[in-house]
């Protein structure tokens, strides 16, 4: 089971104690938060690529050389 420390700042007393189900469930729920908004991040980092290639190809067949596409 996972642990969790505790600390008494006054008297610098550490207690490892065992987290709740309530506490477990946050944990899961939190890491599976986590984990959606990384990959929807990632989602639009690749759509964010793939617009900027389809730009840039469309650009070049109007003729522009990558220089005048790099300045835009």
């Amino acid at each position: 089971m996972s642990q969790k420390i505790i600390v008494n700042c006054s008297t610098g007393e550490r207690t490892v104690v065992d987290l709740t189900p309530e506490e477990l469930q946050l944990r899961e729920d939190t890491k599976k938060e986590m984990d959606a908004r990384r990959e929807e991040e990632e989602a639009a980092k690749a759509k964010q690529a793939a617009d900027k290639a389809s730009g840039d190809a469309k650009l070049k067949e109007l003729g522009l050389t990558d220089d005048e596409i790099a300045a835009r």
